[in-house]
């Protein structure tokens, strides 16, 4: 978006042959781990991830659109954003530029890692429950417009101070606009359900850890110490979901990801999931989507 990364720059696999692109710190003004500028239609993350087709970053993305609407698909959701919208995509999500729409307003990525643990934690930078899509009203989309706006200044401000002290500098000003947006997240009322209730947050975070292996909600009540009933109230007011719903959903999205992202076989892609049977897995994956892994995959080639 911001640069377009060198033709010579490939990108990474994990551990389950996910081709991962990496924020391209060396086109970043003075090297340091985040990128500001303009939206524009002719820039991508890398050559191989055109912005049309389905891919992934390791980076957190924040594009503040002026114009609108443009649909943008994250985690095979598909969002609508317009004029004041945010949207704020995090590492390890998968997503999709529209072909249609024009892409105007300004966009931010930051590179993990370029905020200390502190900053992190109290921006909720990899709170994956919070939805992408903010909707400001007008005194608040005034006050992240200015921040952002003073955070391009800084960034394209190389001249004034030495690299350390501007590189500083932009933390500071990096950690403002994050607080703001972060406070913005997080008063949504679904969102604040889900940050006070700490039953739904151990759960989500255990899920989050253990769901390639483990699909059990009597085995999760058990490792956290709660009873099923009180597992089942908590997930169901944060998120309107039984226990389960919850577990299968993240077992689904995971499975998406690796048939989108790699030519793994599908039993290799069930196996990953949980499912050492592939029968049992296409099985599982059709009852949730109405699809085949297989036509899933065809879908997105």
């Amino acid at each position: 978006m911001t640069d377009r990364t060198p033709q010579g720059e490939g990108s990474r696999a994990d551990g389950e042959g996910i081709k991962t692109f990496p924020f391209p710190a060396e086109l970043a003004v003075g090297g340091v781990g985040m990128q500001i500028g303009p939206m524009g239609t002719d820039h991508t993350w890398h050559a191989d991830a055109p912005l049309h087709r389905v891919h992934r970053i390791d980076f957190h993305v924040v594009m503040l659109f002026t114009d609108g609407p443009v649909r943008h698909m994250i985690d095979f959701a598909e969002y609508e954003a317009g004029a004041g919208d945010l949207l704020w995509i995090r590492p390890g999500q998968v997503h999709r530029f529209s072909r249609e729409a024009v892409y105007r307003g300004t966009v931010l990525t930051m590179q993990p890692g370029f905020l200390p643990r502190a900053t992190v934690e109290a921006t909720g930078l990899y709170r994956y429950d919070l939805p992408p899509l903010l909707h400001p009203g007008p005194d608040r989309l005034a006050a992240l417009q200015a921040s952002l706006d003073q955070l391009r200044r800084e960034y394209e401000d190389t001249a004034t101070l030495p690299l350390s002290l501007h590189t500083a500098v932009l933390r500071h000003t990096l950690t403002a606009f994050l607080l703001r947006l972060a406070h913005l997240a997080a008063s949504s009322a679904e969102a604040g359900r889900q940050h006070t209730d700490s039953t739904f947050t151990r759960f989500r975070d255990a899920v989050e850890q253990g769901f390639a292996t483990n699909h059990s909600v009597s085995a999760y009540a058990d490792a956290l110490g709660y009873s099923r009933r009180t597992l089942v109230r908590a997930v169901r007011a944060a998120t309107g979901e039984t226990p389960k719903g919850f577990i299968d959903k993240r077992v689904v999205l995971e499975a998406k990801r690796l048939l989108a992202h790699t030519d793994l076989p599908i039993g290799r892609v069930g196996a990953a999931v949980g499912f050492p049977d592939a029968a049992n897995f296409t099985k599982f994956f059709h009852l949730h989507t109405g699809q085949t892994p297989v036509a899933f995959r065809a879908e997105l080639r």
